[in-house]
């Protein structure tokens, strides 16, 4: 199901097929209105590497407990040409412009974290 213009929920389901939730399909169509402004503002297509993360497939993958990708806020996310620096640069700036929800950015070596926690937070991934 297509949830903005360049978006469909498929693309933030769970890797495990695991189902989403009411609760989480509504978060993911809020996160899915900010990577849409991301998306518009870069001019090239912005690719979910890992949306939803179901709590037996994040502890899986050993992510964290409270991730936002299990409540369905977050999205590690590519934008090619860019890189993840620049990707984060823009996003600090639709933020700042109100075109985003403020939320968490992590830089990592090969993505961006980005998440609609609703409070800012700043970090560096593994690289």
């Amino acid at each position: 199901m297509r949830i903005t213009t360049n978006f469909r929920t498929s693309e933030f389901d769970s890797k495990d097929g695991s189902p989403m939730p009411p609760a989480v399909r509504r978060n993911v169509v809020q996160l899915a209105k900010s990577l849409q402004a991301l998306r518009d503002s870069l001019g090239v297509p912005v690719l979910i590497n890992s949306g939803y993360r179901s709590p037996a497939h994040n502890a899986r993958i050993g992510g964290v407990r409270n991730s936002q990708h299990v409540t369905g806020r977050a999205a590690d996310i590519t934008a090619r040409p860019f890189t993840p620096a620049q990707v984060a640069a823009r996003i600090e700036r639709l933020i700042k412009e109100g075109k985003m929800k403020e939320g968490a950015v992590g830089i990592y070596s090969t993505f961006v974290h980005y998440d609609t926690r609703g409070q800012r937070v700043r970090f560096r991934g593994n690289f």
